[in-house]
């Protein structure tokens, strides 16, 4: 009887680890962070374009475009058609060193009208864009 059942085979444990539950594991949390992190990126409330920052003096070139609320351009001081800013950017881009652009947008301008502003600039090559913020003041602040 006992030279049937030979214990000592069944009793060694395995000298392999099975990796297939821990690819399983890992291919499930790859996919919940492939479809949560875009969403957690479109979820951000903004309210703008009160800041609490001190004016830099830089000794860089630069560019003032101004956005008022109708979607009107100038560029340093001077009006500008949509049509002719990307032939303006690209010659911005092409200097040497690049100019910084200095987005200044009114509280009331739509999102668009910047969102195509900042794809120009980026379709140019430009690549360092501020945006240009009114102080708050210490009453703002406070509320």
């Amino acid at each position: 009887m006992s030279d049937d059942l030979d214990f000592d085979d069944e009793a060694m444990p395995a000298a392999d680890i099975n990796m297939t539950p821990l690819i399983d594991v890992m291919l499930v949390l790859l996919v919940i962070f492939m479809l949560t992190l875009p969403a957690l990126h479109h979820a951000a409330n903004l309210t703008l374009p009160r800041a609490n920052s001190q004016r830099e003096q830089l000794a860089t070139p630069h560019i003032d475009i101004v956005v008022d609320a109708a979607g009107h351009m100038r560029w340093n001081a001077q009006p500008v058609q949509e049509s002719s800013l990307a032939a303006r950017l690209a010659a911005a881009a092409r200097l040497a060193p690049q100019p910084e652009i200095r987005l200044w947008a009114d509280r009331a301008t739509p999102y668009g009208h910047v969102a195509r502003l900042l794809a120009a600039t980026s379709a140019a090559g430009l690549a360092n864009v501020g945006f240009v913020t009114e102080p708050t003041t210490a009453k703002q602040e406070a509320q």
